[in-house]
């Protein structure tokens, strides 16, 4: 359940861009008559349509999200407050501006805050979140180091990605690399540090017959 509450807002952006990005007109037309009291001046092009709209979609999933979080009895977790407010404030930019500048630098600003969650949590409070995220695993402190400053240089890389795709390409190649490209370089990079873990926690298990009573 939480797996899908955590992609419904990416999964819905992506099928409503995709929806009206190849009915411009329709989408213009249903923009401005229906949400023409959000935007400037009240009227929506078609160029810029398929993002208001694919915006406005992702700014109700977001809050939808935290309320079944929270209607759950779960703890909405500090990550998906930043991103709803991220949402609402880039969100509501891009819709009031025509701009879909704003949205685009949205994940790169949510990636840079989970950099420096895993960079602050270790220089200031001396705690190592990955850690506390994987506590069953035996690992040496290096070890945890190491992938700690590994998740930092990921995440502000991908900051980095993200922008140079949004201001280089258009916006359905944006809306492409958002889903399919970060999704697939997390997993990557996810998978990657598994074989690491794997590696040393082989090298931290004891070893045959060691512990077993005599």
């Amino acid at each position: 359940m939480k797996l899908l509450l955590d992609f419904l807002p990416l999964v819905l952006f992506f099928a409503t861009f995709k929806l009206t990005e190849g009915q411009p007109d329709a989408a213009a037309a249903f923009a401005t008559e229906h949400l023409g009291f959000l935007v400037s001046g009240g009227v929506v092009g078609k160029t810029e349509a398929p993002v208001l709209l694919a915006t406005l979609v992702v700014m109700a999933a977001t809050l939808i999200q935290a309320l079944i979080t929270k209607l759950r009895g779960k703890k909405i977790d500090l990550m998906l407050w930043i991103s709803l407010a991220l949402v609402v404030v880039l969100g509501g930019a891009t819709i009031w501006f025509h701009n879909a500048t704003f949205i685009k630098w949205k994940p790169t600003l949510l990636y840079w805050a989970g950099a420096l969650a895993f960079l602050l949590s270790e220089l200031l409070f001396g705690k190592n979140l990955l850690k506390a995220m994987l506590k069953d695993l035996p690992l040496p402190e290096g070890v945890w180091k190491r992938l700690n400053w590994a998740w930092v240089l990921f995440f502000a890389l991908l900051g980095v990605a993200n922008l140079y795709v949004a201001y280089h390409y258009s916006d359905g190649a944006w809306a492409n690399f958002k889903v399919f490209g970060v999704t697939g370089l997390i997993v990557l990079f996810t998978l990657a540090q598994g074989l690491y873990l794997s590696r040393h926690v082989i090298e931290t298990e004891p070893a045959a017959g060691e512990g077993e009573p005599r």
